[in-house]
């Protein structure tokens, strides 16, 4: 008889209990009075795995006394979600439907969502590990309140583990002393879910005949590495192979690259995802190296969108080995973080009158405009003019990379501004 997981043993079921997430649930937060008021709108919860989408769906299903149909995207279509809304048309009470990771639902599935929850015949919680402004058509996630969940901090992680280890202890009927938690708080990757489930595969490898258990982390490395295909029976492994993918790009390594590609193939993940990742990658980690990068990823970003498995792994194979054999730069990402670190600091700086917008002839006579030389009427198309605020003038943010292109780059802007920017 198989067992109850001590994840799910541990869901909260107020909200009194449920840990993290203050900022939408903790005291007078938004959702928190939409739900003690009993009266939610459709809603989608955005965050990374383990921090509470379902759960607050879970929670809400006790507080509500209203009917409550739960859906996977992975495993439901157009059919359950037809059934679900025929259901909700013959009742009197308000049905909640939840989707979990709705992201997977296609355009078809969602637009069957859409007339129902625009009537109110369904109120629909949809929760999603992905942006939802890229995965939910807007006319449905303009009828949705959106809400982010973060990634749970230390405090909450150690919450979760004191809690896990009481039920454990009580279960058991085992004393239990975490000597050391750096190791499970690691391999938990801020989910607690995964968090809870390595503190349960230590405590059943340790337990036998004894009565104390002390947990280490060399036992935790050993006991997780052992455990690995039970530890990750549910997928939990989706980030940390995506993190390997990403990272084989940025190191230039094809090989590994194409390896961590066909793992997640092999696992059915959703094609949009590895593209979209590989067309952050194109600019932050290669930018102006190779500007070809970003058009050859948004070409496959595109082309998965029309030509699914078994078909597009080819189409991303040859993205792949083209990002991660292709020279690197992550100056323009550098550059936007330090101008943005700047913003921050300097707030609304003015913009200089040469280059301001005149559109009348009062702001021209104010001096809005004067001064500004029209770079085409220059040698080089290029006219000495001071475009940034007066109070950060000369301020370098981008710094060209080491690269065949970005010293063309470099030697340009040298020889335009000469010594103004350093470069």
């Amino acid at each position: 008889m198989a067992t109850t997981p001590l994840a799910e043993l541990l869901r909260p079921k107020t909200l009194d209990d449920f840990i993290g997430q203050l900022h939408i649930v903790g005291k007078n937060a938004i959702l928190r009075q939409a739900i003690e008021s009993g009266n939610i709108p459709s809603m989608i919860f955005w965050g990374p795995p383990g921090v509470g989408k379902t759960t607050l769906a879970f929670i809400i299903s006790q507080k509500l006394n209203r009917p409550f149909y739960t859906l996977s995207a992975i495993s439901s279509g157009v059919k359950d979600v037809r059934k679900v809304i025929s259901d909700a048309k013959s009742s009197i009470a308000g049905t909640i439907l939840f989707i979990d990771e709705i992201h997977r639902f296609n355009k078809s599935q969602q637009d069957s969502l859409l007339g129902a929850v625009e009537k109110g015949i369904i109120t629909l919680i949809g929760a999603t590990t992905e942006n939802p402004s890229f995965e939910v058509i807007s006319p449905l996630l303009s009828r949705c309140q959106v809400y982010i969940l973060k990634e749970l901090d230390k405090e909450h992680l150690l919450q979760l583990l004191e809690r896990g280890k009481k039920r454990l202890e009580s279960d058991h009927e085992t004393k239990i002393k975490i000597k050391e938690d750096d190791a499970l708080l690691r391999v938990s990757g801020g989910d607690a879910r995964k968090l809870l489930n390595a503190l349960e595969l230590v405590i059943q490898a340790e337990q036998g005949a004894k009565k104390e258990i002390e947990i280490t982390n060399d036992k935790v490395q050993r006991v997780i590495q052992k455990n690995l295909a039970i530890y990750d029976k549910s997928g939990e492994m989706h980030y940390d192979i995506i993190s390997a993918f990403i990272k084989s790009l940025r190191g230039s390594d094809p090989n590994a690259s194409v390896y961590w590609l066909a793992r997640m193939v092999e696992a059915g993940e959703d094609p949009k995802f590895i593209a979209r990742r590989m067309l952050i990658l194109a600019s932050e980690d290669i930018g102006n190296a190779n500007p070809t990068a970003l058009v050859i990823a948004q070409s496959c970003f595109d082309a998965v969108n029309v030509i699914g498995y078994p078909e597009c792994r080819i189409i991303l194979s040859q993205t792949a080995i083209y990002l991660a054999s292709s020279a690197k730069s992550n100056a323009s990402y550098m550059a936007i973080k330090d101008a943005q670190k700047l913003v921050s600091k300097t707030g609304d700086l003015s913009v200089p009158l040469a280059v301001r917008n005149a559109p009348t002839r009062l702001m021209k006579d104010i001096g809005y405009g004067k001064g500004y030389k029209y770079a085409h009427d220059y040698d080089q198309n290029f006219a000495d003019l001071e475009f940034l605020p007066e109070k950060i003038k000369g301020t370098k943010f981008y710094e060209p990379g080491d690269n065949a292109r970005e010293r063309e780059l470099r030697a340009r802007l040298k020889s335009l501004w000469k010594n103004k920017y350093k470069y």
